[in-house]
This record gives structure tokens, C-alpha cells and sequence, in this order.
């Protein structure tokens, strides 16, 4: 950029003050405004001839162009209905119109929220959900209480001094004592529920799924305090390190991090890399590398003899099946295919001899 004097610019600022510009602006074609969104289009198409190079001639004739539909669009803010903000003495307000265009989203939207176990209840039941009062009138009490918790209304049935005893119930039970063990088995199904609730979140969440009752070991607390050092803005990048903790911040998956050269700086380095990729495509013989060879001989060792032991089996499915389809030649094959097998038979006799 270059070095603007001080003298030139008060020069240009007294020649501007001394011809001040109208506020009447004249346009071939009239500006396209949408007050909503503060946006005026000019259709007019800017001389060709002033834009053409880089010089204060164009930079001159951008900023005129600029003014002329600012003022445009300043003008159609006054025609609109405006009002102060504070009383007599704030400033003057105008009401903008709805806008005409659409603006994208920088980002996309927030994606909606997945339903709760309860919610798909309801939903499935016909359930609506109405809102309750949290105070109750308690009619022995004459007063107003918590519907729930301490000190409810009604009080607590294991606390009562007198139980009814239900009809055929068995007279000699003891009513309260039932139903303090009912209250007992109530608090421990709840707490049930409630572990099972805090598993749940903990799977769902990238963390990993921590004990509920705080006994959780070394590994599961690294892990944990890992995914919440990432998690800021900056990927733990600005967050107070531990004692023993390594100056890099660490991956979101607690892997290694990719690491990339500069692309400005050690030119010998990058020399030496390119010198070295350009001798390996150059060379006669290309680089063998040993360990990668010997794995893909094995692999193809290993792919041919299971396909051979593959075929063995399918040859024996075969030879099954053809004796299960024709059972006659397993068991002799009836009377004609034994009296052909004997007369096969040399006549000197194959067979097994008596002893005299």
C-alpha cells in the first residue's frame, strides 16, 4: 500500500468541504431496496472506462458510487414511520419493514432434540402433560402444603399413628409396619431407576460411562477428564495443564494427532524430501520393501489354503448328498446288485475259507 501524506489528505477534505454534494441523486434506472435486511441493488452498470487499473481514478470513482446509493438508501429510511425511543428527549427510532430477501445461515440448524423414554410414553399413551400446583390444601392440617416431599399434604402413611385395616385383609398384620416396608421398597426401585437413568445418559454421552456412585479407576478418570478438557471452544488448547500432563493438548478420541510440516520456513528439509520422492520415481529398480512383502506372500498362502480347504469340504457336501439321493449302492443294492457282485467273484474263491 502506499504512504499517504498528511498535506494531501487535508487538501482533498478542504476541496470537498468547499463543494459539498447534493443530496439529490439521479439514477438511470431506480435502486431495488429491501429495508428489512438495510440492502439497496443498483441495476446502473459502472463505467467501464474509470474502473479499468488500479489508481486513485478508480478508487474515486468506487467511493462516489458507494456515497450515491448510500444516500438513496438513506433517504428511504426518512420516508418511513419513525418514533422516539426514550420519551420526548431519545432518539428517533424508524419501524423497518418485514425483509423481502431470505439470508443464508452462516451455520446449519440445531438439530432437534431425541425424544425421552417418558416422552415416548406419553406419546404412545395419549398422555398430555398439564400443569400442577405444588401447594396442596391439607384438610386435617387447615393449611397449605407440598403436594410431594417433606411435609406433604396428608403427611407420610409409614409415619401415622392409626392404619386402616383393608377389607379381607389378615387381622393380626401389622398394617403400619407394611406400609413402611411399602415405602422402602418405593425408595429403592426409585434410586434403581435413577442409576439406570445416570448409565443411560453416561452411554450417550462421549465420555466414558462412569460408576454412579463415584468408585471409578484411574483409566475412567483420565478418559473423563480428557474429553472435558477438549471440549471447549478451543479444544483445550488455552486450559491450565495438570502437573504431569503433557504439553499438547490432547485429541477428542485420545489418539496420536497428525502432524504436518510448515509450509513456510525450512526450505532445505522440503528440498531434501522432494530430491528424495523425485531419486525413488527416477530409479531403475524401485525401493523392495522386505516386511511388506513377506506379509503379502503370507496373505496369499493363507487366502489359497482356504479356498483349497474350502473346496475339500465342498467336494465332500457333493459326495454326501449323492449318497443320501441314490441309498441302494450304500447297502448293496438289492438282490440284482449282489447276485452281479458275485458273479464277478473269481471262482476260486476270494472269500474267507472254513477250517477243516
Amino acid at each position: 500500500m502506499a504512504a499517504v501524506r498528511v498535506e494531501e489528505v487535508l487538501a482533498t477534505a478542504a476541496q470537498e468541504q468547499q463543494q459539498p454534494r447534493s443530496l439529490q441523486v439521479e439514477k438511470e434506472l431506480e435502486l431495488e431496496f429491501d429495508l428489512g435486511n438495510l440492502l439497496a441493488l443498483d441495476p446502473n452498470p459502472p463505467p467501464a472506462a474509470a474502473l479499468r487499473g488500479a489508481g486513485p481514478r478508480r478508487e474515486s470513482q468506487l467511493r462516489a458510487l458507494a456515497r450515491d446509493n448510500a444516500q438513496l438508501l438513506a433517504a428511504r429510511l426518512w420516508e418511513l414511520p419513525a418514533e422516539r425511543a426514550d420519551g420526548a428527549a431519545g432518539p428517533l427510532v424508524a419501524r423497518l419493514p418485514e425483509p423481502a430477501f431470505r439470508l443464508p445461515r452462516e451455520k446449519p440448524p440445531p438439530r432437534p432434540r431425541p425424544p425421552t423414554r417418558w416422552e415416548q410414553f406419553a406419546r404412545l399413551k395419549g398422555i398430555r402433560r398439564r400443569k400442577r400446583t405444588s401447594l396442596v390444601w391439607d384438610e386435617q392440617a387447615k393449611e397449605w402444603r407440598r403436594r410431594w416431599g417433606y411435609r406433604r399434604a396428608g403427611g407420610d402413611p409409614g409415619r401415622a399413628w392409626l392404619a386402616e385395616v383393608p377389607a379381607g385383609a389378615d387381622p393380626e398384620e401389622d398394617q403400619l409396619a407394611k406400609l413402611r416396608r411399602a415405602k422402602r421398597e418405593r425408595v429403592a426401585r426409585n434410586e434403581l431407576n435413577r442409576l439406570r437413568n445416570l448409565a443411560r445418559a453416561h452411554r450417550s454421552a462421549a465420555a466414558a460411562p462412569l460408576h454412579p456412585t463415584g468408585h471409578q479407576s484411574r483409566q475412567e478418570l483420565g478418559l473423563a477428564a480428557r474429553v472435558a478438557r477438549v471440549s471447549t471452544a478451543s479444544l483445550g488448547r488455552f486450559q491450565p495443564r495438570l502437573p504431569k500432563e503433557p504439553a499438547e493438548p490432547p485429541s477428542r478420541d485420545g489418539g496420536k494427532k497428525r502432524r504436518f510440516g510448515p509450509l513456510l520456513g525450512d526450505l532445505a528439509a522440503e528440498r531434501g524430501r522432494q530430491l528424495e520422492l523425485l531419486r525413488g520415481m527416477s530409479a531403475k529398480k524401485p525401493a523392495l520393501d522386505i516386511t511388506r512383502a513377506v506379509n503379502k506372500q503370507l496373505r496369499e498362502e493363507d487366502a489359497e489354503a482356504a479356498a483349497a480347504k474350502g473346496k475339500k469340504r465342498a467336494q465332500r457336501g457333493k459326495r454326501g448328498r449323492r449318497q443320501q439321493q441314490r441309498p441302494g449302492k450304500r447297502s448293496g443294492g438289492g438282490k440284482k446288485g449282489g447276485a452281479a457282485r458275485r458273479q464277478q467273484r473269481p471262482a476260486g474263491g476270494g472269500g474267507r475259507r472254513k477250517k477243516a
